[in-house]
């Protein structure tokens, strides 16, 4: 009896010494186990990289190349040319690791295990890569879910593709779509005037803001029927939300870390929530027109086993909201400061503007004719390309080049690096140089497909046509009333916000032209 009572007591210590194997084992598989066996498959085809810790990958030493190299690593490329590869103070450790381990390694942040690829050959086998099995990373929405969430920029298969199907028509240009851009950027460029007459002549003036807002009044009027007035605050808050997440980037892919009730996690919650609230409230007031009256009819039509309707309707008008004005207007404050400090540049692009359209308003035609606008905002995207990577994830074992790559590793191509390599763009790849792109984007580097900035392969920006027209418009008006100088206040540092923005802001003296 004693015995059998003895059994009974080992038994029921059964359930709970079974839950704490499990508790401990799935860490383990999650963490180690299975990104380890992962690594292990391209270890064996040659593919190097640093040694990562568990549960955090190769962050600590990211964080440690951060705090002692990145100075060093400045001054290598020269701190004192504000058109210097800026990767060097943003993300050290590529730099670092791309120079011991070659032009393809592996590096883990956390569970994500992640190809950096800077080879051309491969990056041009992703960019002719049509299978399924290569698509965006799964982590983005759970990491960036309460910024992107299933929306256009993170799905992947059919419900991408209904997606595509919905929202890229809405973006071809017409007459329209032109006309709404001058009398947004004509009403700032108004105020700017009236500060000018205020200031005796010139003024200097800090601009990122004024354009972040243009751009957000297009994109209000284009998508959503609405005014930036009107959308203003939904505007604010993605831009709080992209800048409370962009303080969270070093730990993507640390299990559980999004889940804790930190400060910065508690702001990302309450964020998500209003603006959620927001866009469906502009949905119900505007669902009718434009962009939106094809959300909402899509969210009433789409392959919904992994997201609801409305989550299609917010998820997407997220992206927009986000993609639509933010990238653009980061652009052009990029594009200002090269042409305030390469005032021939300037000179010429002014004259193109005025010779076309001979005090006339712009037409799509005219916009087709500015050659050298054209080729300041291509040689701008090359140097300042809005997004910081192409990333994709293998969703199924694929093989590029010459390499088996397993399912659920991650490609990462550093999109400033290519744009910047002295082997595809020449010796002088630093320096902004316009006229490369006089014959175009093949007649400006060895390889064409390594200038990316728009993305690459078949989850290329749905936009990217609008986001150029729209550059066209305000450099070319601003060219024709302003000649404009770069501030004595401004500081040159790049800054990593989701997107590559300048960190202090773009502060120009502006005068009217005679």
């Amino acid at each position: 009896m004693e015995l059998v009572f003895s059994l009974l007591q080992w038994l029921s210590l059964l359930p709970p010494l079974l839950l704490c194997a499990l508790l401990f084992s799935y860490p383990c598989i999650i963490l180690w186990l299975r990104p380890e066996r992962l690594r292990r498959k391209l270890r064996s085809q040659g593919v190097k990289g640093p040694k990562p810790s568990f549960l955090f990958g190769n962050i600590p030493e990211m964080r440690r190349i951060q705090n002692q190299l990145a100075k060093s690593e400045k001054e290598q490329e020269g701190a004192n040319d504000p058109f210097s590869n800026y990767v060097a103070t943003l993300f050290p450790y590529f730099l670092h690791w791309s120079r011991v381990y070659g032009s393809i390694y592996l590096y883990s942040t956390g569970s994500i295990q992640a190809l950096f690829v800077t080879d051309p050959e491969m990056v041009k086998d992703l960019a002719n890569c049509k299978s399924l099995d290569l698509g965006k990373p799964r982590y983005l929405q759970k990491e960036l879910g309460a910024l992107l969430g299933m929306g256009i920029l993170t799905t992947n298969g059919d419900l991408w593709a209904h997606q595509r199907k919905v929202i890229a028509p809405e973006f071809f240009m017409d007459k329209r779509m032109v006309n709404l851009m001058m009398e947004s950027a004509n009403a700032m460029f108004c105020s700017w005037e009236n500060k000018i007459e205020r200031e005796g002549g010139s003024a200097e003036m800090v601009v990122d803001e004024f354009l972040r807002n243009f751009s957000a009044d297009v994109i209000s009027r284009a998508s959503f029927g609405s005014s930036f007035s009107e959308g203003k605050e939904i505007f604010n808050k993605i831009r709080q939300l992209q800048v409370a997440m962009a303080k969270q980037n070093m730990l993507i892919g640390v299990p559980g870390s999004r889940y804790l009730p930190t400060k910065g996690n508690r702001e990302i919650w309450s964020l998500d929530t209003s603006i959620r609230n927001l866009i469906l409230n502009i949905a119900r007031r505007h669902g009718h027109e434009s962009v939106l009256h094809s959300i909402v009819d899509g969210a009433k039509a789409g392959p919904f086993s992994s997201c609801t309707p409305e989550d299609f309707i917010v998820d997407n008008c997220k992206n927009i909201y986000f993609a639509g004005h933010e990238t653009t207007s980061t652009t052009a404050a990029w594009c200002l400061m090269l042409l305030a400090s390469h005032p021939n540049w300037q000179s010429c692009a002014r004259a193109e503007v005025l010779d076309v359209c001979q005090g006339n308003p712009l037409n799509s035609d005219m916009l087709r004719k500015l050659k050298t606008v054209t080729m300041v905002i291509q040689e701008t995207l090359r140097l300042y390309p809005p997004a910081a990577f192409v990333t994709r994830e293998a969703l199924n074992d694929i093989k590029l080049g010459s390499l088996n790559i397993p399912e659920g590793t991650n490609i990462r191509i550093p999109i400033a690096l290519a744009h910047r390599d002295p082997a595809i763009w020449g010796p002088n790849s630093d320096r902004f140089d316009p006229g490369r792109f006089a014959n175009g984007i093949t007649g400006a580097c060895k390889a064409p497909h390594m200038y990316m900035p728009f993305g690459v392969g078949t989850h290329t920006c749905a936009g990217q046509n609008l986001a150029m027209v729209e550059l066209k418009v305000v450099l070319s008006l601003l060219l024709s009333r302003f000649e404009f100088a770069l501030s004595p206040k401004y500081v040159h540092c790049p800054a990593f916000r989701l997107t590559i923005e300048p960190g202090k802001g773009v502060p120009l003296i502006l005068k009217k032209l005679d």
